[in-house]
């Protein structure tokens, strides 16, 4: 049996693509690699291509979907995405959270690790996210 494989992608639903798009473009420091209508016409998708091949999307429905009351973590479904980093790059972050205007927290640690909370235009929770040193 093959290993379990990493995540090729990650996509989310924003409620309004153009602010969304504008965000993540200050957050990665690029330009998406796709932005079309899926073949279906169900939906439409930004993607950016991030380190280590992973593709980040985001999404627009053609039909509402029942909840308009945005991202919360304590609801079933996702909690947060995290971003990989080194401990050495946490302070990296918080400089370049701030200079894009990024609300943000302070850096956490734990025995587990150290993280930077933030959260995009639809409330969605994301961190940078390093394991301990050593």
């Amino acid at each position: 049996m093959p290993a379990f494989p990493a995540l090729t992608h990650v996509a989310i639903t924003v409620s309004d693509l153009a602010a969304s798009t504008a965000w993540y473009e200050k957050l990665f420091d690029a330009e998406p690699v796709l932005d079309e209508d899926e073949e279906s016409g169900a939906f439409h998708h930004t993607v950016f291509a991030l380190g280590g091949g992973t593709l980040f999307g985001l999404h627009t429905h053609t039909s509402s979907g029942p909840d308009t009351a945005g991202f919360d973590e304590r609801n079933v479904g996702l909690d947060h995405i995290a971003f990989a980093c080194t401990q050495s790059e946490l302070e990296e972050w918080v400089s370049r959270l701030d200079k894009a205007g990024i609300a943000h927290s302070d850096i956490k640690h734990a025995h587990y690790g150290s993280g930077i909370s933030f959260r995009d235009p639809d409330n969605i929770a994301l961190e940078f996210f390093a394991p301990p040193a050593g």
